[in-house]
């Protein structure tokens, strides 16, 4: 396991070969961290990992789901998994709020039973636990685009889903309906839920011959591409993007792009762009 994910106890440490003055040099000499009793981190573990153990639990749902790179729009509060037997967090600096404090900045404690088990030495929760406690901390449509990323990722697959809403309420089964692993991003996701509420038919990751594949197709002649930064910012690649585009209207296909960030952050303008788009279609028809 790799040491940034790892948690000791002064045993485990002296267990290793330290001996008690190292410990003391390595925490002072800034190798090791005590983040609590008897509880020690490397110095290079993710900040939120470390207040996770300092606050007296685990690292789960949204916080522990980000440092994983799976998809997460929603809140960027500290999520902390509490044991059964905790009666209080460790660290009175911590504020706590309930779990319906989504978006918050502050600390939003689990205390369910957990699904899998992990070792004594690892702060987090297994990813399945992570999952499931987002589906409730998030929006449906923020459930369904996390879940869609984590399985396009290969990080859990059907059993674990199952194994997820098995242990959820019966009101989440509309986010497992909703899946579709064929989402190559969260912001795809959250594109094909707003084409659903618009009453539009779609299909996902298409290749069209002399194109190659188009992230969403809708009703057969309106491509939508969701663009990131990170892969469209350069002028190499928005002179790829155009030729595609031309290629695409070669073939009798519309183009229409939109930006991650319009997305996620602009949800209601991107519908109605969308809406606008369909109606003009249907009125010509």
């Amino acid at each position: 396991m790799d040491s940034d994910w790892r948690m000791w106890s002064r045993r485990d440490l002296l267990a290793e070969g330290m001996g008690r003055r190292g410990i003391q040099h390595a925490v002072e000499d800034g190798w090791l961290v005590r983040a609590r009793r008897d509880r020690y981190l490397a110095s290079t573990a993710p900040a939120e990992l470390i207040r996770a153990v300092r606050v007296g639990g685990r690292l789960t749902c949204l916080a522990l789901l980000r440092l994983l790179d799976v998809f997460v729009l929603t809140g960027g509060g500290l999520h902390v998994h509490m044991p059964p037997n905790a009666s209080r967090m460790r660290s009175p600096s911590d504020r706590a709020t309930p779990l319906a404090g989504r978006g918050s900045r502050e600390v939003v404690l689990h205390w369910v039973p957990l699904l899998r088990s992990l070792g004594a030495d690892d702060p987090r929760v297994h990813v399945v636990d992570a999952l499931a406690h987002a589906v409730c901390c998030q929006p449906a449509r923020h459930a369904v685009a996390t879940l869609d990323n984590a399985l396009h990722r290969g990080l859990v697959g059907e059993p674990e889903i199952a194994e997820i809403f098995a242990a959820l309420p019966s009101k989440y089964r509309i986010v497992r309906a909703l899946l579709d692993r064929r989402a190559e991003s969260g912001t795809e996701t959250l594109m094909r839920l707003m084409v659903r509420a618009a009453g539009a038919t779609y299909d996902l990751q298409v290749v069209i011959d002399g194109v190659g594949r188009v992230d969403l197709l809708v009703d057969g002649w309106l491509v939508i591409e969701c663009d990131s930064e990170e892969f469209h910012s350069s002028w190499h690649q928005q002179l790829k993007d155009r030729r595609r585009d031309l290629a695409l209207a070669q073939r009798g296909y519309v183009t229409w792009r939109v930006t991650a960030a319009q997305i996620m952050y602009q949800p209601d303008e991107v519908a109605a762009g969308l809406r606008g788009l369909l109606a003009a279609r249907r009125g010509r028809r």
